[in-house]
């Protein structure tokens, strides 16, 4: 079933008022402990909208890649672009970091960013622009129809604001991380603005119940 979304999420839902969906860039909000904890013994439950479905990508290697993980793992996923200046310079560190968080404790995960400027972030480009954050992040292009299917499954908003001499083309777009269970179903989303100690902890209580 799409779009099942936790409890967790509603509570995060004051941290993403803090950073609008759009990209003005970056900058960090803990939840307090209480409340985060609070949260986590909460069931996760299913909210009223949908998000996510079928995409079928390329990844910065070369394969075909779908909203379904080839090796079962857990996947966070992310719309931006290698270069972006913004939200992904945060975004992006916070998913390696938990993604490397949750591997030291034997959970699989597979961190995914989804380009929105496939001029820029092709299958040549995506992977050393990514490796300059982590090895880990996987970056996934195609073309504009189908890329369309996947902006469209999200929900992804963008919009082309001006080209900066030094980043190029600088975007406004929308900032949530979403996780995604190894078919592909997206489990909840979360704004990048918080520590990545916290981020784990709520993919945790997904992936292993705690």
């Amino acid at each position: 079933m799409r779009g099942r979304l936790a409890a967790a999420a509603c509570l995060l839902a004051a941290a993403a008022q803090a950073h609008d969906g759009e990209d003005h860039g970056q900058g960090e909000t803990t939840l307090p402990e209480d409340r985060l904890a609070a949260a986590l013994k909460e069931a996760p439950v299913a909210l009223p909208w949908e998000v996510g479905g079928p995409f079928e990508l390329v990844d910065h290697t070369g394969r075909v890649r779908t909203q379904a993980d080839p090796d079962g793992r857990h996947q966070l996923l992310f719309f931006g672009y290698a270069n972006c200046p913004g939200i992904c310079s945060a975004a992006l560190p916070l998913m390696a970091d938990a993604v490397a968080e949750l591997e030291a404790e034997g959970v699989k995960m597979s961190a995914l960013v989804v380009t929105i400027d496939p001029k820029l972030d092709t299958v040549e480009t995506m992977g050393p622009s990514l490796a300059k954050v982590s090895d880990d992040l996987l970056g996934l292009t195609g073309t504009p129809e189908a890329l369309d299917v996947a902006y469209d499954a999200f929900q992804v908003e963008f919009e082309h604001l001006f080209d900066d001499p030094e980043h190029g083309p600088i975007y406004s777009h929308g900032s949530f991380i979403y996780l995604l269970d190894p078919a592909g179903e997206v489990l909840t989303q979360l704004p990048p603005v918080l520590p990545p100690e916290q981020v784990s902890a709520i993919v945790r209580k997904y992936v292993v119940g705690g």
